[in-house]
């Protein structure tokens, strides 16, 4: 029997999401290299040291299921901001908390409004749950808000609001972003997905926390980025306890691993390596853009670990030509931009690598 008439309708038919090049990838076909990663916005410092000692600490009970509500990361979170733990649910990643958003609210053939571009899970998980993906296009490189809200219809059920934006960087006003939440109807739910919220130094930009209690609103957080996590694929989603309550409905019954979870908890009580980990993105975002401007490259002011850079010319080209001199970024063509790149903020040592190597690109 052929595969399309046992399958799950629509899933065929899934571009699938294709991460940022590993370093494992590249050195099958350049060989070992000093590789310098800044393609997939990881924290280039690595996570806390007390991260590293809680899971050392952790790795004799490993035989043991974890505790499946997490809830000593629940405790640590919710006295982190001042939240009731009826308002945090936790998971294995932030992907994964969007797939759990799919199941609980998507139902065949309601629409979901999204930027375009932007993380592309958002897209990915609407189609396995038969919604209909209704991409606004950005303006300026920043979520139109104004051309959202005029998409709304009856089928509306889900608006996602990447902020700062993968891959631009870029945020939505305040002001904008709250008129919109005013004039959304109830029923309409808006994930604003603040996975690189900690880098934002824009006041302007809307804070989510401010906004859960009050909307039909899920605010989604991870460790993978300012807190240096990845790895160990841990996220946590904040809203309303009626909306919380829908994801526990579909929430796996040990999501998140031993390790991961008494990692993050020891990751928020080392406050001076999450600030270390922000001043290195500011300085490096200061660095990089005046490196740019000189060698006369464009890019999308970020408020993200991350620089949407135009290289006026096929960045696939750039991608290759910097994979030779050991450095991976991540060509813009799948989103549709194919003379951009996203580049992660490094240390200041790998900023320096990759400009040395633009400028010798440049001059050929």
């Amino acid at each position: 029997m052929k595969i399309e008439k046992i399958a799950r309708k629509n899933i065929l038919n899934i571009a699938s999401y294709v991460p940022g090049k590993s370093i494992e990838e590249v050195q099958k076909e350049y060989g070992p290299k000093r590789w310098v990663k800044l393609a997939s916005n990881e924290n280039v410092l690595g996570p806390s040291p007390k991260a590293i000692r809680a899971i050392q600490k952790e790795l004799s009970k490993i035989h043991f299921y974890p505790e499946g509500p997490c809830s000593l990361l629940r405790q640590a979170i919710a006295q982190q901001f001042s939240l009731p733990e009826e308002r945090i649910v936790i998971s294995n990643g932030a992907d994964n908390l969007i797939l759990m958003i799919g199941c609980a609210f998507v139902n065949e053939g309601d629409e979901v409004i999204m930027a375009d571009p932007t993380f592309t899970v958002y897209t990915n998980v609407t189609q396995i749950m038969g919604g209909k993906v209704i991409p606004i296009r950005l303006k300026e490189f920043t979520h139109d808000l104004r051309g959202m809200l005029e998409r709304v219809t009856r089928k509306t059920k889900l608006i996602f609001i990447c902020n700062p934006n993968n891959p631009t960087g870029t945020t939505v006003n305040r002001k904008i972003f709250e008129d919109f939440l005013s004039a959304l109807p109830e029923r309409v739910i808006v994930i604003l997905d603040e996975a690189y919220g900690e880098f934002v130094e824009d006041s302007s930009s809307p804070r989510g926390l401010d906004y859960i209690g009050k909307k039909q609103l899920i605010l989604l957080r991870t460790f993978s980025k300012v807190y240096g996590l990845a790895g160990l694929r841990i996220g946590y989603a904040l809203g309303r306890e009626d909306l919380i309550h829908c994801l526990y409905q579909v929430r796996d019954p040990f999501p998140v691993h031993r390790l991961a979870q008494v990692a993050a908890v020891a990751a928020l009580q080392d406050k001076r390596h999450a600030e270390k980990t922000i001043r290195m993105v500011s300085e490096g975002r200061r660095f990089l853009y005046q490196e740019l401007k000189r060698i006369g490259l464009a890019y999308v002011p970020s408020q993200a670990n991350f620089i949407f850079i135009d290289f006026h010319r096929d960045s696939e080209e750039v991608f290759r030509a910097l994979l030779s001199e050991g450095i991976i970024i991540r060509p813009g063509k799948t989103w549709g931009f194919p003379t951009f790149a996203r580049v992660t903020i490094g240390t200041l040592e790998e900023n320096r690598r990759f400009i040395r190597a633009l400028d010798k690109i440049y001059r050929r």
